[in-house]
């Protein structure tokens, strides 16, 4: 079992910058992934990126990308999530989550990671 604890939202003006954190504990598997999502209100959760070990390997979102940048520590226990230039339209919940691993398109796709965080509120004001 992984529990995760995500930090780092609160409000923030358009065109500012946050850099948020997920701490997992427990056991993690060689080919760990943690990833982010968000979820606005009305809308659908939506993949942002994530980050697999033991490369590193890293999957982004096509709209985030140039924005937003994950990064992981090399302990296998730690992601971040930096996102730049954000707007009110990036308002919403944001999820850590976790998995032993993920493979291909699968790792995009909220149904493939088993362990979430509760949460973190980013707000963007205009």
């Amino acid at each position: 079992q992984v529990q995760l604890v995500e930090s780092g939202g609160g409000l923030v003006q358009a065109g500012g910058s946050l850099r948020l954190s997920c701490v997992a504990s427990g056991r993690t598997s060689s080919n760990f992934v943690m990833a982010w999502f968000r979820q606005a209100p009305g809308k659908e959760r939506e993949f942002l990126s994530a980050l697999k070990w033991p490369a590193k390997y890293i999957y982004d979102s096509d709209s985030t990308k140039g924005r937003f940048a994950i990064t992981g520590s090399d302990a296998k226990n730690s992601a971040y999530l930096r996102m730049d230039s954000l707007s009110p339209e990036d308002t919403a919940v944001y999820y850590c989550a976790a998995a032993a691993s993920c493979t291909g398109s699968g790792c995009y796709s909220s149904s493939s990671y088993d362990f979430w965080g509760q949460g973190t509120q980013v707000t963007v004001s205009s």
